[in-house]
């Protein structure tokens, strides 16, 4: 016995009402049905249904074997649909979320070819430095840098990045290079302030995270003058290392303290949990991580 047949003929039968409307329903013989659920209650064990000339009743495990037949059918379905969905070309608006330089850095590049390849996908980015709300602000996926708290949202680790401390090699050669966080009150610092306020850089030493108050001869919120900044030899800054990589590649910034630098942060691509989730999302999703995942944020 098909045992998913089995249990459509079932279902199909409660919802018609009578055998013969769920023969009809699925195209077949009134004698088929009858030995499908003659067949189904005798491997069971159970009479799930009453029947009478002019009605069927369901017993009481007939009403709770109906009730699993409509969650596996349903599953079935889900995820037929889901691959559905997948071999479909993606079409329709994606609207993504990052902070602002990752998000022009890493994000705008990985949609511009999915956008290439997709054509009948059209996109908004919203690139901000705060956390949006996915649902609220009608956001399909983002990209956080960031511990999340449980939530209905699914987020898939991509990598991490790091908080360094850097400076100019100019700089390093005027005023030398601290060996230790408490050296940074002898230091010009520049401070990138973005959406926090704190007054002081955090850094591990052995077991410990301790907050090392911070000299600083310029707070900015804006990320690229705080680069420039500390690039011209204006002090020692913390940033978050995929902000600072292309500068350390070409031997602009320096990396200092490394050995007392705090966990780093995750990178996640975050979507919100459904039953479904559309064609172009999932594609894009799936895009997202395998090409951050190739990514190098330090």
């Amino acid at each position: 016995m098909n045992k998913l047949a089995a249990m459509e003929a079932f279902v199909r039968i409660v919802d018609q009402g009578s055998l013969t409307a769920a023969a009809a329903a699925l195209d077949t013989s009134l004698p088929s049905v009858v030995r499908t659920l003659a067949a189904l209650e005798r491997e069971l064990g159970v009479r799930l249904l009453n029947r009478t000339t002019r009605r069927i009743h369901l017993t009481d495990e007939g009403a709770q074997y109906l009730e699993r037949c409509r969650a596996i059918l349903g599953a079935v379905q889900e995820s037929e649909a889901l691959f559905t969905s997948r071999r479909a070309e993606p079409q329709g608006r994606l609207a993504v979320t990052a902070s602002v330089l990752f998000g022009r850095r890493y994000v705008a590049p990985i949609v511009s070819d999915f956008l290439r390849r997709h054509p009948k996908v059209s996109a908004e980015l919203l690139f901000v430095d705060r956390v949006v709300n996915l649902i609220e602000e009608g956001m399909d996926v983002a990209v956080r840098i960031a511990r999340l708290p449980d939530s209905s949202l699914v987020a898939i680790p991509v990598g991490s990045v790091r908080r360094v401390v850097c400076a100019s090699p100019a700089y390093l050669r005027r005023h030398g290079t601290p060996r230790s966080p408490q050296d940074l009150r002898a230091h010009a610092c520049i401070r990138h302030t973005g959406n926090a306020r704190r007054t002081d850089w955090q850094f591990r030493v052995g077991r410990r995270t301790i907050a090392v108050p911070v000299d600083a001869v310029l707070s900015c919120s804006d990320i690229d003058s705080s680069l420039d900044a500390c690039i011209n030899g204006h002090g020692l800054g913390m940033f978050l290392s995929y902000q600072t990589a292309a500068f350390r590649k070409e031997k602009s910034l320096t990396y200092v303290l490394e050995d007392f630098e705090t966990e780093p942060v995750p990178v996640q691509v975050v979507y919100a949990q459904s039953r479904l989730v559309g064609g172009k999302v999932r594609a894009f999703v799936d895009e997202c991580v395998s090409k951050l995942r190739a990514a190098r944020f330090e």
